[in-house]
């Protein structure tokens, strides 16, 4: 089984682990093994359409899977998924120069 590193935002849905062991061949099937048994993690990773959300970033071993092979991205048990959530927001700051 492939190890997913879990994001801080995503642990409460996942009782607060830092990574989760998954099976599947692919990345998709990671995932979705995934939110198969944290239910609450589906709609934070997959669009109504069972695409990544926009999003979301994932890596396999320090590599975006979108430069690779996306969802379709084969994995190996021995295999590290990391899922970045994307940050915005914040506050704008005013600078003035004199």
């Amino acid at each position: 089984m492939a190890t997913i590193k879990i994001p801080p935002v995503l642990r409460p849905s996942v009782g607060g682990e830092k990574e989760v062991p998954a099976p599947g061949e692919s990345i998709g099937d990671v995932l979705r093994a995934l939110a198969e048994a944290h239910p609450d993690t589906r709609s934070q990773l997959f669009g109504s359409e069972g695409d990544l959300n926009r999003y979301v970033n994932v890596y396999l071993n320090d590599e975006d899977v979108r430069v690779l092979e996306g969802l379709d991205t084969p994995v190996s048990d021995a295999d590290t998924v990391v899922i970045l959530p994307a940050m915005a927001g914040g506050q704008a700051v005013t600078v003035s120069f004199i």
